[in-house]
């Protein structure tokens, strides 16, 4: 089976930061990238330690969301150093990964 190598690439944000729309654009429209998957999560914290979670009696509008994307290490290595300038520091993990298929 064929591979490619690729970097896969996780930003943790919650719904209120209102950067979704943002990167969503960023990503598609601008960078092209190969692929982007959005997650809501149930429950979730960061740094701050706020824990950000629903229940059925409260159901929350700030809930944590994951942007995943992949594409080229080249191409994620520059695409990174644009987002840098939008994405708060430490809400951002990456590494390499293999597609089957390319």
């Amino acid at each position: 089976m064929k591979h490619s190598d690729v970097t896969l690439v996780r930003i943790y944000l919650t719904e209120t930061e209102a950067l979704l729309k943002t990167l969503l654009a960023k990503l598609h429209d601008e960078e092209k990238v190969r692929g982007v998957t959005v997650f809501r999560g149930i429950a979730g914290f960061g740094r701050s330690g706020v824990v950000h979670s629903s229940t059925l009696l409260d159901l929350s509008l700030d809930m944590p969301v994951v942007i995943e994307f992949f594409d080229e290490p080249k191409k994620v290595r520059r695409i990174l150093s644009h987002l840098k300038e939008i994405l708060p520091p430490g809400h951002v993990v990456s590494w390499s990964a293999r597609v089957n298929g390319d």
